[in-house]
């Protein structure tokens, strides 16, 4: 699996050929002064090839790592075997070759070219036993193992980012397709509460009371138009892939938007009755889900209470905003007990902003939603 490098690959490309450079540089300074002397005689050519073998090494392990690991344990060799300035030369480019074998190939193959590599220096080292023998064979043989080491380490960690950005981008497309699966129950439910509602009136009183009936039809089309708008919008945001919608069409709701909601309410039977929702300087998302919360909690006493009235009372406080809503419950069944999403979405809404939420019948009758969503004060000026 070929693994992105942490620098730029020009630059990286750079370093590796100055490296390389200096390396021949260097060594081949040496050489050409004659200041070395070898403890087991080669030819010039020899060392000058072990020479050009490393910088080629060091140079073309970015391209083909295998390549210049073979071209590095062929420079150790000789390098092994004359000893002094050359040994540390070609180990360095082995070294350097193997790290990056380490970094892109399976592990199983690049552990086979790590313990190539230790064969061959515990065998070039005992060729030429001495005092030094162990500790210069410890110190090949640790640099081997060591580039080894790092190259995988690397690589483990570049894989674990990689799996870390992509569970990220997962959790973000899940948290978007539930955002948008809350907004569509919310829009739909509440529109299909209130033209079933309207629908059934109609289909009731056309004959005794056509003019009723007629206002009925009047505001289901409203509804249904307004909802096909808040689909757009939404579907707008889906196209686009990046949250903006394609096209203007329309505001997310507001608080102040409340007031229609209420309206909307009182043409399908239930009277409500608002408190704060002039409520200023929420962030915007704050603001959305409030006026989600009392939406979904509206439909469900248009759905569920029957003709009844409710109270719903919005409270800011310092960092934090809460709304009511409690009906009298004249009707037969509740949220909770005919089922649904609704609850479900209101404490998920909650749940974003580490809020509190509770729904339950009281014990005088009737229904109650509270929901309490704190924000952090630098949210307003996100607004």
């Amino acid at each position: 699996m070929k693994q992105p490098s942490a620098l730029p690959q020009r630059v990286a490309y750079t370093i590796d050929a100055l490296l390389a450079l200096v390396l021949v540089v260097a060594v081949g300074g040496n050489l050409a002064a004659r200041t070395w002397t070898f403890l087991i005689a080669i030819p010039m050519w020899l060392a000058w090839a072990t020479v050009a073998a490393s910088g080629i090494a060091i140079a073309l392990r970015r391209h083909r790592p295998l390549v210049a690991y073979g071209l590095g344990l062929g420079s150790l060799v000789p390098a092994l075997v004359a000893g002094n300035g050359l040994g540390p030369a070609a180990l360095l480019a082995t070294a350097c070759a193997l790290y990056t074998v380490a970094l892109e190939h399976p592990r199983a193959r690049s552990l086979i070219a790590m313990g190539l590599g230790l064969v061959v220096v515990m065998i070039f080292e005992f060729l030429r036993l001495g005092p030094n023998t162990i500790a210069s064979t410890a110190f090949a043989g640790g640099g081997v193992a060591g580039s080894w080491a790092l190259g995988w380490m690397t690589r483990q960690r570049r894989a674990n980012l990689a799996q870390l950005a992509e569970t990220q981008a997962d959790q973000a497309v899940s948290d978007e397709r539930l955002r948008i699966a809350r907004e569509m129950h919310d829009v739909v439910a509440h529109s299909m509460s209130l033209i079933a509602v309207k629908a059934a009136v109609g289909n009731h009183v056309a004959r005794e009371q056509p003019e009723e009936a007629r206002e009925a039809l009047r505001v289901i089309e409203l509804t249904s138009r307004e909802t096909l708008v808040e689909l757009r919008r939404m579907l707008g945001v889906l196209r686009s892939g990046d949250g903006t919608p394609e096209v203007a069409l329309g505001p997310a709701p507001k608080l102040a938007d409340l007031r229609t909601l209420a309206e909307r309410a009182g043409q399908a039977g239930v009277r409500v009755e608002l408190t704060g929702e002039g409520v200023d300087d929420l962030p915007e998302g704050v603001a959305l889900s409030v006026y989600r919360i009392t939406q979904e909690a509206v439909t469900n006493v248009v759905k569920h209470a029957g003709p009844s009235a409710c109270r719903v009372t919005i409270t800011e406080g310092p960092g934090e905003v809460s709304v009511e809503i409690v009906d009298d419950g004249r009707g037969e069944g509740s949220p909770s007990t005919t089922g649904g999403h609704g609850l479900i979405g209101m404490r998920e809404r909650v749940a974003v902003y580490g809020g509190d939420f509770e729904a339950g019948p009281l014990p005088a009758g009737g229904f109650r939603v509270f929901a309490r969503l704190p924000y952090a004060a630098k949210e307003v000026g996100t607004r």
